[in-house]
């Protein structure tokens, strides 16, 4: 593959650092520390949130970057990179690969997904796309998106509403696409991280399971408690 970005990435984990605003590890210091323990812990690239964290990571550490920005509307339920305004944002601070969603949810001031793509293109910005379905993992392939992420799967009323990572879609669009399909979404586990590889994924991308300290408390309090509630019983 002649591509630098998509050779330095293959094979390897892409951690995700973010933190919401109600989150205790809101902050763009906070995630530029999260990137730098990602790196060190061996992860080849990030995807972060916000130009605020990402310009703070980029002070941290020089793996490459997936940028997003997550913004509500009220008029949309999109709301990873919805707009041409996130999109002038990221390329603006400067990021290998601007991610954005590439569902069948209208967009907010009806803006148009082929319309985004393409003036990124003519910018010379590398684009990912979310998708839920193969459908829309072909669709985004057929407008010219430069890689295809399974971010979204799950997170779609239409698309297979379940705790494991999405791996029949994965298995189905590394089958289907030429372009690199990035395997993400509800991977919670080493194993599950090499799965996805081992399904063709050209990477993957691991967030929650990593970086969110608490919802990963929440799910070891959850099974304390159901262990605590199989002993009275």
């Amino acid at each position: 593959m002649e591509d630098s970005y998509f050779q330095k990435v293959q094979g390897g984990l892409i951690v995700s650092c973010q933190a919401l605003e109600d989150e205790p590890l809101h902050g763009g210091d906070t995630m530029a520390k999260m990137a730098l323990a990602a790196e060190q812990g061996g992860a080849i690239g990030i995807r972060a949130n916000s130009i605020h964290d990402i310009a703070a990571i980029k002070q941290a550490t020089r793996l490459p970057i997936i940028g997003i920005i997550k913004r509500d509307y009220d008029d949309s339920r999109v709301y990873i990179t919805p707009t041409l305004r996130e999109v002038r944002e990221l390329m603006e601070v400067g990021v290998d690969v601007i991610a954005l969603d590439a569902t069948r949810n209208r967009r907010p001031h009806s803006e148009r997904l082929e319309e985004l793509v393409a003036y990124m293109k003519t910018h010379g910005q590398k684009v990912m796309a979310d998708i839920s379905t193969l459908e829309e993992a072909l669709y985004a392939e057929s407008i010219g998106v430069d890689c295809i992420s399974t971010t979204l799967s799950g997170y779609t009323p239409y698309s297979p509403q379940q705790k494991e990572p999405d791996y029949e879609l994965l298995q189905e669009a590394v089958r289907r696409i030429r372009i690199p399909v990035i395997g993400e979404g509800r991977i919670n586990t080493p194993e599950q991280a090499a799965f996805c590889l081992k399904l063709g994924a050209h990477a993957v991308v691991v967030g929650s399971a990593i970086t969110r300290p608490k919802l990963i408390t929440e799910r070891f309090a959850l099974a304390v408690r159901e262990a605590l509630k199989g002993e009275t019983h």
